[in-house]
C-alpha cells in the first residue's frame, strides 16, 4: 500500500472514523435524503465492482453527464476506485459537444443523470456505449444505478495509483472552438483540493452547497474535493426553482459563486430596497448592522463566514457593495490547467479588492515581458489529451504554463491584478489596441447593468453592449438613459482617448448558456457576441445611449 491520500481513501478514512456522520445530503421531491460516510463509501465501492463487471478495465475512460447530485460524487469515487479515468461533461453542453468529447476521450461507458433536455442529449450518445442512469428522471439507459449497486459486492482492493497516474480529463468549456481535454494527475488533484482546504480551513463542522457544475474544476476541486478531505457536509440543489429553499436548508458556512450570480443576489436586494435607501440604512450606526444581518439571513447566509468568487472577473464595486453588508467575498483565480485555485484574496482584505490576491502555497507566478501571467506548481496539468504540439507550446522551457491571462502586480494593494485575456484585446480602426475587461469593470458599477461586453474590432471607437438587470427593465426609459449616460461619462473620463466608448447599446435578449452566448461557467463568449451584434454596433448612433429595439 502506498501513502497517496486519494479522495477515495479519504472517504474510507472518514467512514472508519465517523461512520454515522452525514456526508451527502440530497433533496428529492422536497425531502432531504441523507447519506452517511459509511453509506457513501459502501455504495461507491459496490459501483466500482459493477464497473469492472460491465467489462471495463484500468485506464478506461468513463464519462459523467449530469447535473450535480450525491450520485455524481459517488460515481467519481467509484471510477477512481476501479482504476479508471473520469471524463465529466457539462450537463448544458449541446449534442455536438457531447458527441465530440465521448469520441475524443474514447469513453467506454457513461453515467447519465438529471438533464434539462434529455431528448436532444440522447441523440449524442452512441447506442453501443453502455449507459448508467442515476436514480432521477433522465434518458432511457441500459443500466440503473441502484440495480448495479444492489447487485455488486464492495470492491476488495480499491485502486492505489501513483502520483503521476491520470485521475481525470477535464474538457474545457470552450469559449471558442472545440473543448480541450485537460489531463489531471492524482498529484495535481490532491494538491488542488488540499491547498484550498487549508486556505479556507474546511473542517468537519462545515456545510457546503454544491450547485455550480461539477464538470468544472472550481466546483470539483475547490468545493467538493476540499470538503471530502476536510470531512464536511455537502448539500445539493434539487432544481433551479428550489435553489433559494435549498440554500437556506443547507445554511452553508462557506459559499462560493461566479460573478454573474453575485450580481443576481445584488439585484434581488435592489428589487426589494432601492439602492439609495439601502446606502442610507447601512450608514446609520447600529441600524446598519441590523439591516446587514437581516439581508444576509434573507439570502441564506446567516451561518456563513467565508465567501468566494471565481471563474471570471468580478467588479470591485460589486465586492465593495457586499463588503458593506458584512459579506466579504474573496476573489480567487485559477484554471482547469492549474487544478483550481492558484491565487486568492484569502484571508480577505478589503484593501486588496480589485486584485486576485496572492499565489497559494506551493504555486509560483510571474509576469512575462508581454504581460502574460505564467504559472508553475504541483497543480499543473499533465498534457492536453491527444494534442502534443499544443501541450508543448503551452509551457516555457523552465516549466511555466502560459495562462493566456494578462496581469500585473499591484504594489499599492499588494496583490495580482488581472487586466484581461491575451486573445480578448482588439484593435480599433484607429490602429490602437483596447483591453475590454477594465472598461467593463468600470461600467459594472452601475447596478442597472447585469451583463456587459465591450467590443469594437475595426470600429472607429469601442462600443459597450449591455443587458439590463431584471429590476432595471421595469424603469422608465428616460431614467435608464440618464443613469447610463452618467456612467458612460464617468467611465470615459478615466480612459485614454483611443479607449473611450462611443456608445452604450442596450440589447433585449439575456445572454445564456442556452442561446450559446455564455460558457457553462457563465463567461461571455466574445466571438459569439461580436458575431451576433456586429451589424448593430457598426451602424451610426444618434445618441450615446442606444437601444437594439429602435
Amino acid at each position: 500500500m502506498n501513502d497517496l491520500m486519494t479522495a477515495h481513501r479519504a472517504l474510507a478514512d472518514w467512514s472508519a472514523r465517523m461512520p454515522d456522520r452525514e456526508f451527502l445530503l440530497q433533496p428529492v421531491d422536497g425531502r432531504l435524503n441523507v447519506m452517511t460516510f459509511a453509506e457513501a463509501a459502501d455504495r461507491a465501492r459496490r459501483m466500482a465492482t459493477a464497473l469492472t463487471e460491465l467489462g471495463l478495465g484500468p485506464g478506461d475512460k468513463v464519462a459523467i453527464l449530469a447535473k450535480n447530485s450525491a450520485e455524481w460524487v459517488l460515481a467519481d469515487f467509484s471510477i477512481a476506485m476501479a482504476g479508471m479515468i473520469s471524463v465529466p461533461i457539462y450537463p448544458t453542453a449541446n449534442a455536438d459537444t457531447i458527441a465530440y468529447i465521448l469520441g475524443h476521450s474514447e469513453a467506454k461507458a457513461i453515467f447519465v443523470g438529471k438533464l434539462d433536455d434529455p431528448d436532444t442529449i440522447r441523440q449524442a450518445i452512441p447506442e453501443a456505449l453502455p449507459t448508467i442512469a442515476f436514480p432521477y428522471p433522465t434518458i432511457e439507459c441500459q443500466h440503473q444505478w441502484q440495480d448495479l449497486v444492489d447487485g455488486a459486492a464492495p470492491i476488495a482492493s480499491p485502486n492505489e495509483p501513483a502520483e503521476e497516474d491520470v485521475m481525470t480529463i477535464l474538457y474545457t468549456s470552450g469559449s471558442t472552438g472545440r473543448p480541450k481535454g485537460v489531463v489531471i494527475s492524482y498529484r495535481a488533484y490532491i494538491y488542488g483540493c488540499n491547498v484550498t482546504r487549508d486556505l479556507v480551513d474546511f473542517g468537519t463542522e462545515d456545510r457546503l452547497l454544491s450547485y455550480l457544475p461539477l464538470a468544472h474544476v472550481t466546483e470539483r476541486m475547490a468545493l467538493v474535493g476540499p470538503s471530502i478531505y476536510g470531512g464536511g457536509r455537502i448539500y445539493f440543489v434539487e432544481s433551479l426553482d428550489t435553489f433559494p429553499h435549498d440554500l437556506k436548508t443547507a445554511a452553508p458556512t462557506a459559499f462560493g459563486s461566479v460573478p454573474r450570480l453575485w450580481v443576481k443576489f445584488q439585484a434581488g436586494v435592489h428589487s426589494k430596497v432601492a439602492p439609495g435607501k439601502m446606502r442610507f440604512l447601512l450608514a446609520i450606526p447600529g441600524v446598519g448592522r441590523s439591516v446587514a444581518r437581516k439581508v444576509r439571513g434573507g439570502m441564506g447566509f446567516g451561518s456563513c463566514t467565508r465567501y468566494a468568487s471565481g471563474t471570471a472577473p468580478i467588479s470591485p464595486h460589486t465586492l465593495m457593495w457586499f463588503h458593506k453588508l458584512g459579506i466579504d467575498i474573496s476573489e480567487a483565480w485559477g484554471m482547469s490547467e492549474t487544478s483550481g485555485v492558484s491565487c486568492a484574496n484569502v484571508p480577505f482584505e478589503a484593501s486588496r479588492i480589485g486584485t486576485i490576491g496572492v499565489p497559494v502555497e506551493g504555486t509560483e507566478i510571474k509576469i512575462s515581458d508581454e504581460g502574460e501571467i505564467l504559472i508553475r506548481g504541483p497543480g499543473l496539468f499533465t498534457e492536453y489529451f491527444k494534442q502534443p504540439e499544443l501541450t508543448s507550446s503551452s509551457f516555457t522551457d523552465d516549466g511555466f504554463f502560459h495562462t493566456g491571462d494578462k496581469g500585473e502586480w499591484d504594489a499599492k494593494r499588494n496583490g495580482l491584478r488581472i487586466t484581461g485575456r491575451v486573445k480578448d484585446i482588439f484593435k480599433t480602426a484607429k490602429g490602437k489596441y483596447v483591453v475590454p475587461v477594465p472598461i467593463e469593470s468600470r461600467l459594472s458599477a452601475n447596478p442597472l447593468l447585469e451583463q456587459i461586453c465591450v467590443m469594437g474590432a475595426g470600429l472607429p471607437a469601442p462600443v459597450a453592449v449591455v443587458v439590463l438587470s431584471e429590476a432595471a427593465r421595469h424603469l422608465p426609459r428616460e431614467n435608464i438613459e440618464k443613469s447610463l449616460g452618467q456612467t458612460l461619462a464617468d467611465t470615459n473620463a478615466h480612459l485614454e482617448s483611443h479607449e473611450r466608448l462611443s456608445n452604450v447599446l442596450v440589447v433585449g435578449d439575456e445572454w445564456t448558456t442556452e442561446n450559446g452566448l455564455l460558457t457553462p461557467t457563465l463567461k461571455v463568449k466574445r466571438d459569439q457576441l461580436e458575431a451576433r451584434y456586429q451589424s448593430v454596433i457598426s451602424r451610426t448612433f444618434s445618441a450615446p445611449i442606444s437601444w437594439e429595439s429602435d
